[in-house]
C-alpha cells in the first residue's frame, strides 16, 4: 500500500507537490493556529538535513571532480567567476540607484542583543582569508565552504596521483552522497509545509507594515535584478534568449531558498538543478559552493538599501563620488558576508561608517534589517542562490554556442 503511494507521489513533478506543501501551510497557519507548532518540527527536520549533508557534499564532489578529471575536460572557472562579479556590482549599482529615486525613512527605535559586527572592510577580507586555512574538520563542522572548497580542491588535486582503484573509490562515495540528497529533496514538499506554516504563524504580516515603502524599494530591486539585469547579463554572454533558464533557475532554485532562506541548504538543491540541466560537473561542483560564498548580489541590494535609507533618516548628504564607493563596498563586503555571523545585515555598520553613523545608531539599522528578514531574508536568499545556477549555466552554455556543440 505505502509503495503505491510512493510510486504515486514520484509520478507527480516535485515542483507541485512543494505548491501543494506552500498551499497547505499557509491554511494550516490561517485556519488551525494551534497545530503549527506541532508541524513547524518538519521544515525544521527539512532545513537541518540540508545544512547537515551539504558540507560532506560539497567537499566530496570537489575532490571527486579534480581527481577523476579527464585531460578533455572544459571545465572554465573564470567566465563564471566574472559573472558572480559583475552581477553583484550591478546589484549594488541599482540598489544605491533605487534609494536616491525613492528616498525611505526608518524609525530607529529598536533594541538589539549585544551583536559585533565588522569594523572595516579589511577584517572582512582577513575573515575570509583564514577561513581557507581553516581546519577541515571545523570546516566541515561549521560549514566553513570557503575552507571546504580549499581543502576539497588541495585534497583533489593530491588524488590526481593516486592509483584508479582509489579514484574509483572516491568517485563511489560522491555517486553516494549525490543519493542521500536525492532522497532527502523527495522530502521537501512536507519540509516546506511546515517553514511556510510556523512562518506565517509567528511573524504574520503586522510587523512589516510600518516598513512598507522600505520593503517596496527592496523587493523592486531584487526583481529588478531578478528579471532584467541577470537576464542582459546572460543574453551578453549566450547570444540567445535567457528567460526559459531564469525563470526555470527562479522555480526550482529560488523557490527552495525563499523558504529554506538558507544558501548552505540550497547547495545540494543547486547542484541537483545543474545535474538536471546537464552541465558539467567538474565545473558546477566547484562554481556552486564558490557562489553561495561569493555571488551575494541579494546581500549587496540590502547593505546599500538600508544603509541609504540611514542617511535619509540623519539626513545626511551624500555625494556621487560616495554612493560609487558605497557600491564598491557593498559589493566587496556582500562577498565577505557568508564569513562573518550574521550575513549581510552584519555588514550593514560597516557600510554606515562610511557615513560618519556611529554603531549605535547602526546596530538600531539592522534591527530594522531583523525586523523585515522575514521577506527581505528570503528573497535576497532566493536571488543569491538562483542566480549561481545561472550564471554557471550562463557561462557553459556561451561555451557550447561558441564550439558549436549547442
Amino acid at each position: 500500500m505505502f509503495g503505491k503511494i510512493w510510486r504515486k507521489m514520484n509520478e507527480i513533478s516535485l515542483i507541485k507537490q512543494i505548491f501543494v506543501g506552500i498551499i497547505l501551510g499557509i491554511i494550516l497557519a490561517v485556519w488551525i493556529p494551534q497545530w503549527v507548532q506541532s508541524v513547524s518540527i518538519l521544515g525544521t527536520l527539512f532545513v537541518n538535513a540540508l545544512k547537515s549533508v551539504a558540507p560532506v557534499l560539497v567537499l566530496v564532489l570537489v575532490m571527486s571532480a579534480l581527481a577523476t578529471k579527464r585531460p578533455e575536460s572544459k571545465a572554465n572557472m573564470k567566465p563564471i567567476i566574472i559573472l558572480y562579479v559583475v552581477g553583484t556590482f550591478l546589484a549594488s549599482l541599482a540598489a544605491v540607484t533605487a534609494s536616491f529615486l525613492f528616498p525611505t525613512e526608518l524609525h530607529l527605535q529598536v533594541t538589539n542583543a549585544e551583536i559585533a559586527p565588522p569594523s572595516n572592510i579589511v577584517e572582512v577580507i582577513r575573515t575570509v582569508v583564514l577561513n581557507v586555512v581553516d581546519n577541515p574538520v571545523n570546516a566541515i563542522l561549521h560549514a566553513n565552504y570557503i575552507g571546504i572548497l580549499a581543502w576539497g580542491t588541495v585534497i583533489g588535486l593530491a588524488l590526481r596521483q593516486a592509483s584508479d582503484t582509489t579514484k574509483q573509490v572516491v568517485h563511489n562515495f560522491a555517486e553516494i552522497i549525490t543519493q542521500i540528497v536525492q532522497w532527502v529533496l523527495r522530502f521537501a514538499p512536507i519540509g516546506i509545509f511546515g517553514l511556510v506554516s510556523s512562518t506565517i504563524a509567528e511573524s504574520g504580516i503586522g510587523a512589516l507594515l510600518g516598513y512598507a515603502r522600505l520593503l517596496a524599494v527592496l523587493l523592486g530591486t531584487f526583481f529588478f535584478i531578478a528579471l532584467v539585469a541577470n537576464p542582459l547579463l546572460a543574453y551578453i554572454k549566450m547570444r540567445m534568449n535567457p528567460y526559459p533558464l531564469v525563470f526555470t533557475t527562479l522555480r526550482e532554485s529560488g523557490l527552495y531558498a525563499f523558504f529554506t532562506r538558507s544558501s548552505a541548504a540550497n547547495i545540494p538543491v543547486n547542484m541537483n538543478l545543474c545535474r538536471k540541466l546537464g552541465l558539467d560537473e567538474d565545473t558546477y561542483s566547484v562554481s556552486i559552493p564558490l557562489g553561495a560564498t561569493i555571488n551575494m548580489a541579494g546581500a549587496a541590494i540590502t547593505i546599500a538599501v538600508l544603509t541609504l535609507a540611514a542617511t535619509h533618516t540623519l539626513q545626511i548628504p551624500v555625494d556621487f563620488p560616495t554612493a560609487l564607493l558605497l557600491c564598491v563596498i557593498s559589493a566587496i563586503g556582500a562577498c565577505g558576508a557568508s564569513g562573518v555571523a550574521g550575513g549581510s545585515l552584519m555588514l550593514i555598520p560597516l557600510a554606515c561608517s562610511l557615513f560618519g553613523i556611529n554603531n549605535d545608531i547602526a546596530m538600531q539599522v539592522v534591527g530594522v534589517g531583523f525586523i523585515i528578514g522575514v521577506i527581505q531574508d528570503s528573497c535576497e536568499t532566493a536571488l543569491n542562490s538562483s542566480s549561481d545556477v545561472l550564471f554557471t549555466a550562463v557561462a557553459e552554455y556561451a561555451e557550447r554556442r561558441k564550439s558549436g556543440t549547442l
